[in-house]
């Protein structure tokens, strides 16, 4: 025995204090650890652990025993973490689509709610598993709960519940979701978001957007997107740089369509003879002719060589500048090259000689189309009828009508308004109410040209009553006939010496909410003047002035000319001397009353 200081503790006593210490710290230990805090977390794993392995045998025992007898009690107390524990560790492997249809059917079940975490994780899953149409479908039911300005929201939710996943195709599908509902701010965004982390760039959904973009009327829009997605490494594409050339032409936008050409080079592409068409289009349409030549010179250094459009583009703006020389020149030059005009080519050439008068060579053109070939249509036919109507060539016109008929083309609403106007013009009224006649056995309707052509001959002849019946026939066919077309008609009565049918229709117009202008009135005025109504005159005059309607030196003239067949003998000469020199109301005011003391002076003598 060892002998200590104190020597009533024996080593007997110290191994007894040591077992007690021993047993002390163990247990203070397990104390510390099973805190009921601890313990709270320990049961709650349990819990846990229990809930997934219940949710799990459930699921796959669907076959035998219905989720919803296998799951009453438990699904009060089920949260969205329980489904997202069960999707993201699944520990009985459970089939995708058993789990799907799971997910689903809880979703469905009262008092229970997913949230944005849970459904993220199922698309995560869904994505994972290749069922890219299911979680598509998911996708969208979250994009319409969350609605516009969402996908900051959304994005965070996939970062938060990727797990191991790879977001790639979850983003793609996102995107898509947006582009489909309309959100295109979100759609941008998110492909925004998606770069600033550093996540892979879904191009196949940025190409789906700009489609949808390029189809919208925003070419600004498109563009601007495009150059975004271009800078992270989109492939280029020149057919995509043409259809926003084109859009932006058809804005009239030619500095933007250029600024789009010169990118294709910087992009490493080159330009295609669509793409110079283009832009050569652009140039023609807004008249700068220069820039369209250069733009043919270009093509040729650089080995792409200008076609059949290219050559009817610019064709067609010499046409339409009346450069007709030139035009026929550039024809030259398309057929020593091999080309082989084609009818947008000829029917250029044609209107642009026909506008000029120059009919005998549009026919002459017209006939060089026939013998290449190339068969005339509707716009070509319509044309030449127009060109020989506008010289009076209605022989000829007919002719064509005519053969338009064996060669199966039916004449539509402009070749009856062109004869029907053509005949007018020659006074031949008859032929243009049988013309008329035609086109209604035909079921083809007169349109507001064809009426106003038909009222305007109608007029011109006198025949006031018809000029009168065609307006109301345009009115009941629903067409609103303008001021001018009225006037025509109130000039025919007046003329006829009908100056109260005149008024009538005055007021018609009126009533319709038209406001008549100077025209019309001093049609008006002049139908007094010649009965000698001065007073009435008078009367009209004020008239116009009280409703704004300022008269013209027109105006004034019609009067003095009334005041001159209609007043004394004597100071006719001086008032036919003030004609044409009064231009306002003082003026005309002035000469008036001078002439008027003038009578009351030689009354008193």
């Amino acid at each position: 025995m060892v002998t200590l200081r104190n020597p009533r503790i024996t080593t007997h006593h110290l191994l007894s204090a040591s077992s007690y210490y021993h047993n002390r710290l163990k247990f203070l230990l397990f104390s510390t650890y099973f805190s009921p805090s601890s313990q709270l977390q320990l049961q709650n794993q349990n819990q846990n652990q229990i809930i997934l392995t219940t949710l799990s045998q459930a699921i796959q025992n669907t076959s035998t025993k219905p989720l919803d007898s296998s799951l009453k009690k438990l699904i009060p107390s089920l949260k969205a973490n329980h489904i997202i524990n069960l999707i993201n560790k699944n520990p009985f492997s459970l089939d995708p689509k058993s789990l799907f249809n799971f997910f689903k059917w809880i979703s469905s079940q009262q008092g229970f709610r997913h949230t944005i975490q849970s459904y993220c994780s199922m698309i995560h899953f869904l994505c994972s598993r290749q069922m890219h149409s299911d979680a598509h479908s998911l996708i969208s039911f979250v994009v319409s709960r969350k609605g516009k300005d969402s996908a900051s929201s959304i994005f965070a939710a996939i970062v938060e519940t990727k797990g191991t996943h790879e977001p790639h195709m979850v983003f793609n599908a996102l995107m898509n979701v947006y582009t489909d509902s309309g959100f295109v701010s979100d759609a941008i965004q998110c492909f925004r978001l998606v770069r600033k982390y550093g996540f892979k760039v879904p191009y196949h959904s940025c190409g789906y957007l700009l489609d949808y973009l390029m189809k919208s009327n925003s070419p600004s829009a498109a563009w601007a997107f495009y150059s975004e997605i271009l800078s992270c490494g989109f492939p280029p594409n020149v057919y995509t740089f043409n259809i926003l050339m084109h859009k932006f032409c058809k804005e009239n936008k030619i500095k933007e369509a250029q600024l789009i050409f010169d990118e294709i080079r910087r992009n490493g592409l080159c330009p295609t003879v669509v793409s110079f068409n283009t832009l050569i289009t652009g140039y023609c349409k807004m008249g700068n002719l220069d820039e369209g030549f250069r733009l043919k010179e270009v093509m040729t250094e650089l080995r792409i060589f200008p076609d059949v459009f290219t050559y009817s583009v610019l064709i067609n703006g010499l046409c339409k500048e009346s450069r007709l020389d030139e035009a026929d020149k550039l024809f030259e030059e398309m057929c020593q090259r091999g080309l082989s005009p084609n009818g947008v080519t000829f029917t250029s050439l044609i209107d642009g000689h026909c506008k000029k008068g120059r009919i005998n060579i549009a026919m002459d053109i017209y006939q060089k189309m026939l013998g290449k070939g190339v068969k005339p249509d509707l716009i070509t036919y319509n044309t030449l009828i127009n060109g020989l109507c506008k010289v009076g060539d209605l022989v000829e016109a007919r002719r064509l009508v005519d053969e338009m008929g064996s060669k199966g083309l039916k004449p539509d609403k402009i070749t009856y308004t062109t004869l029907i106007d053509g005949c007018c013009k020659e006074g031949d009224l008859e032929s243009a109410i049988e013309i008329r006649k035609g086109m209604v056995s035909q079921g083809t309707e007169l349109d507001n040209v064809a009426f106003t052509a038909l009222i305007s001959g109608l007029s011109k002849e006198g025949r006031a009553d018809d000029a009168e019946r065609a307006l109301r026939e345009m009115l009941r066919a629903g067409m609103s006939p303008d001021d001018a077309t009225y006037t025509m008609v109130i000039d025919a009565f007046c003329r006829k010496g009908d100056v109260k049918m005149g008024f009538k229709l005055l007021r018609e117009m009126q009533n319709n909410g038209r406001s008549p202008g100077v025209v019309t009135y001093n049609v008006l005025l002049t139908a007094l003047c010649r009965q000698g109504q001065m007073k009435n005159a008078k009367v009209l005059l004020d008239a116009m002035l009280n409703l704004g309607v300022m008269p013209d030196d027109i105006t004034y003239n019609i009067l003095l000319e009334g005041h001159c067949k209609h007043g004394n003998p004597e100071e006719f000469d001086k008032l036919r001397s003030e004609k044409g020199l009064v231009s306002d109301f003082a003026a005309y005011t002035s000469i008036i009353n001078d002439y008027s003391k003038n009578a009351k002076n030689r009354q008193k003598r």
